[in-house]
């Protein structure tokens, strides 16, 4: 009950110090009576509190556990059981000049004593003109972060400049606090993504950024956060968040294509893991109608395959002839007619559907005719697929295809979805028009998923297929499928690898697959469990594009039907695979384990949010010195410190696509390394790391992530702000690697390739001049360059003609298997001609070739820098010690 205040009232200092005197105790039930007997008794409460927030001493600004803090939040709750103790009861002059008390409190304050102030003294309603002056004060005072929070509380973002409050914030690491800045006020969303687009143009100039914010500290740490790699990926997510038209930002869209065009050059013609029809359909859609990337296509088509394709593809796009390499306008001249245009691929009636032998050798095959494979895209044959799937104890095999959008676009939508059972296999195109999205359709699809006596096999469906299918079906998000039935034989691989990694560390053992097994995935539990991999060449098809040719069924249809016969072999013999006899019970607590996982890391957020730990649990550090306590964290147990030192080669990782220059620096020291593609998701991973035994390096969120999925021990988490080179050494040391000179260069830079193929200065100037890098001379031009080569081999020493020092850490390739009119490897790479400087020929006796991706190495300075750069973690004997003062001894990569 609310006591009106006497004449005189309590002093509010005596108050104060007796809260503070309680607050010293800890005796936080004694100070919350006294706070409400105390303001009871203040003769002008509002005022009076006031006096005493500003008198505190200590305020320790931005924490939320101050002596501040809780006053305040006591005097509001005290508010609440006296309504009558409000602003509007004062006299207007007396009202605006306690609000104007009250804002000059709001600085560096922890959000929910902002809140309370704003509540008590209503500052909502305060002079518009004053608030806005205060929050360009804050920013005077370099407090970014805390003016863009109130000017949040506040509403006044229409009435500030964007850019002034958000690019501090970008660049200070805070882009999440800029988009709650800009959130639900439409042309601050799209001025955000424009300005975070400008960023991502090639020619930008930083000194505009200084010149205009000339305030603002533009250190290298700072500007790391306008990297267009990182700024593209945030303009994207912002896009599809805001659902803003793609057109507002050219550059990170154009950024983002240029990757995907790389990235599809890497597969098809250096990995080979794409046919050249797949490679045609989705070139042509990254590449779209934009000149520059056309010419791209053009220029990288001349390194890779030769002239004459890229000509073609030039004639494709109508390029200017200006703006042709020189080798491809030469081209243009001398092209036939017949060639002038690119050859048309098969049609998808002309392919068998029973594949040649070498196939059926290699791949797993499904046991079905091509007559036992519907294709549903009518009501009618819709209602036969449900007459046979929507049966008690029916076991369906659940698949899905989409179209890759390479991140191009925000969502990939579904295009094929198989059902596959014991005799026949059902392919739902939901490219038909008028049956994908008939309510008919998708009702069956909710009756399957939904029904809990229908046995559905599928592998990680909750992260990629039933996410598409969301986006594919709006409807699905409004009313998500209710899932019953369900068993995700990704959580029994899990385990079957699980069991493979513990049995290999504890001793020599039977193994279900080699340990450099190429598979992955699916196709990696294919092969574990019935001894033939998928032959996944149609993964990355045009799944839109209709007629479908029937490699892309027969894959689509294995895809689905493999899903039962491994859920059959797994299922009559478990023990063999070390699985318990109830198959559900994996998939069940695997479900709840990660359930408990999410709940745990909820409230493992919650507790650093209120407590400021930035440890993160059930993680243990390391560094790369003592002193280095807060730099890394390793899932899983520590090492022994007693284990023995390891060579480079033995160490296998996957770096995570934030980490990729980590990746080169490993890669360059003989670690076998996998670094992932910008536009892979992190997931990606985990999923190399389980089926290749690899560790995983990552930073940042992605850590809690991924650890979850793979073995103790097998993820590390490195701090995002240290250099390249020293997560280097944080990771040699960690793993107790010991590093020598004969294991630098051992590994291709480019490729993670091991095995090189020496090249003789004579052979490589027939080489070059075969391939026309080198013209033709006459007799007196060759006397000339001997002369001249003779020259130069007796001012600076000509390397050693021998196998480099790496030799024994790698593979040596005969050049016997070299096309003599290609100049490709067995495995299709040509040899990289292009990028070797005719001038170097007088002073390089030996080239080293990579025979994966045709790169072309020789001995040069390179070597000595990178020694110096890890001198602190070689080991060094004493013949290294004399070789590594030559001043030419190494591998430099080609430019």
């Amino acid at each position: 009950m609310y006591c009106a205040p006497q004449a005189k009232g309590l002093d509010p200092a005596v108050l104060r110090e007796e809260l503070l005197e309680l607050w010293s105790w800890k005796d936080l039930p004694t100070l919350h009576f006294v706070a409400h007997q105390g303001f009871s008794k203040l003769s002008k409460p509002l005022e009076d509190l006031l006096t005493i927030l500003e008198s505190c001493p200590g305020k320790q600004k931005g924490r939320n556990q101050t002596i501040c803090n809780h006053i305040l939040a006591e005097f509001h709750t005290w508010m609440k059981e006296n309504p009558q103790v409000n602003l509007g009861s004062l006299p207007e002059d007396k009202a605006a000049l306690l609000q104007h008390q009250a804002l000059g409190l709001l600085t560096d304050t922890h959000p929910s004593f902002a809140d309370n102030l704003i509540n008590i003294y209503q500052l909502n309603s305060f002079d518009r003109a004053a608030l806005k002056q205060h929050i360009l004060s804050l920013q005077a005072l370099h407090c970014y972060k805390e003016a863009a929070a109130l000017s949040i509380k506040l509403k006044l973002q229409n009435e500030l400049s964007m850019e002034e409050m958000c690019i501090p914030l970008v660049l200070a690491d805070k882009l999440s606090l800029a988009e709650a800045f800009v959130a639900g006020h439409s042309h601050l969303e799209q001025e955000l993504i424009i300005l975070l687009d400008s960023w991502c143009n090639p020619n930008y100039n930083l000194e505009d950024l200084r010149k205009q914010f000339p305030h603002l500290s533009l250190s290298k740490r700072f500007t790391s956060q306008l990297q267009p790699k990182l700024l593209t990926k945030h303009v994207l997510r912002l896009v599809d968040k805001f659902k803003i038209d793609q057109g507002l930002c050219p550059n990170a869209l154009h950024k983002r294509r240029l990757d995907s065009l790389r990235f599809l050059m890497y597969k098809t013609f250096v990995e080979k893991s794409m046919t050249e029809e797949n490679w045609c359909d989705h070139v042509q859609y990254v590449v779209g109608d934009d000149l520059e990337l056309q010419i791209q296509l053009v220029e990288k088509l001349e390194k890779y395959c030769g002239q004459q394709k890229a000509s073609q593809w030039s004639l494709r796009y109508n390029i200017p002839r200006n703006r042709l390499p020189f080798g491809v306008r030469e081209m243009l001249q001398s092209l036939p007619p017949d060639l002038q245009h690119m050859p048309l691929s098969a049609s998808a009636q002309s392919q068998e559907w029973v594949p040649p032998q070498s196939h059926r050798q290699k791949f797993y095959q499904v046991p079905i005719h091509k007559e036992k494979v519907e294709l549903v895209d009518t009501l009618e044959a819709l209602q036969t697929c449900r007459n046979i799937l929507l049966k008690e104890g029916v076991v369906v095999g659940v698949d899905m295809e989409w179209q890759p959008t390479f991140g191009c676009a925000s969502a990939q939508q579904v295009a094929l979805i198989q059902l596959a059972v014991s005799d026949r296999v059902f392919l739902f195109d939901l490219c038909a028009c008028g049956f994908s999205h008939h309510p008919e359709t998708i009702n069956f699809i909710r009756s399957l998923f939904a029904e809990p006596k229908i046995l559905k096999l599928g592998y990680g469906m909750a992260t990629g297929d039933l996410k598409c299918l969301s986006a594919t079906w709006h409807k699905l998000l409004e009313e998500p499928l209710k899932l019953a039935g369900m068993l995700d034989l990704l959580s029994i691989h899990q385990k079957i690898q699980r069991r493979k990694v513990n049995r290999a560390q504890n001793g020599p053992s039977e193994v279900l697959v080699g340990e450099d097994s190429a598979e992955k995935g699916l196709s990696l539990l294919v092969q574990q469990v019935l001894g033939r991999p998928l032959d996944k060449t149609e993964q990355m098809s045009n799944w839109e594009k209709r007629p479908l040719r029937i490699t892309q069924i027969r894959y689509a249809v294995a895809d689905a039907y493999c899903l039962l016969d491994v859920y059959s072999v797994l299922s009559s013999n478990p023990v063999q695979f070390g699985l318990p006899a109830d198959l559900h019970s994996i998939s069940l607590s695997q479900s709840a384990r990660t359930s408990e996982k999410k709940r745990k890391e909820k409230q493992s957020k919650t507790t650093k949010q209120t407590l400021g730990i930035e440890e993160c649990q059930g993680a243990q550090r390391v560094s790369s010195t003592p002193s280095d306590t807060e730099k890394g964290l390793l899932c899983g147990k520590e090492p022994s410190q007693d284990c023995p030192p390891l060579p480079p080669q033995q160490l296998r990782v996957v770096c995570d696509n934030m980490l990729q220059g980590l990746g080169r620096y490993l890669r360059c020291l003989g670690v076998d390394v996998v670094m992932l593609e910008s536009t892979d998701d992190h997931r990606v991973a985990a999923k190399l790391a389980q089926a290749e035994g690899r560790v995983i390096l990552t930073c940042g969120q992605p850590f809690l992530t991924l650890r979850s999925q793979v073995g103790e021990g097998r993820c590390l988490s490195l701090d995002c702000s240290d250099k390249a080179r020293d997560q280097a050494v944080q990771v040699l040391r960690h793993f107790n690697i010991r590093l020598t000179p004969s294991d630098i260069f051992s590994r291709c830079q480019a490729c993670n390739s091991d095995e090189y193929a020496s090249v003789p200065r004579e052979d490589m100037t027939r080489m070059l001049k075969q391939k026309g890098f080198l013209p033709e001379q006459d007799d007196t031009d060759d006397a000339w360059q001997e002369s001249h080569h003779q020259d130069h081999e007796d001012l600076a020493p000509s390397v050693n003609p021998g196998l480099p020092r790496y030799a024994p850490q790698c593979r040596w390739a005969s050049l016997s298997g070299l096309d003599p009119d290609t100049l490709a490897f067995p495995g299709g790479s040509p040899m990289q001609l292009h990028a070797v400087p005719p001038g170097l020929l007088p002073r390089i006796s030996l080239f080293y070739v990579c025979t994966r991706c045709g790169k072309v190495f020789w001995e040069g300075s390179h070597f000595g820098r990178v020694l110096s750069m890890f001198q602190e973690v070689l080991s060094l004997t004493d013949g290294d010690d004399e070789a590594s003062a030559s001043p030419v001894t190494a591998l430099a990569l080609q430019n």
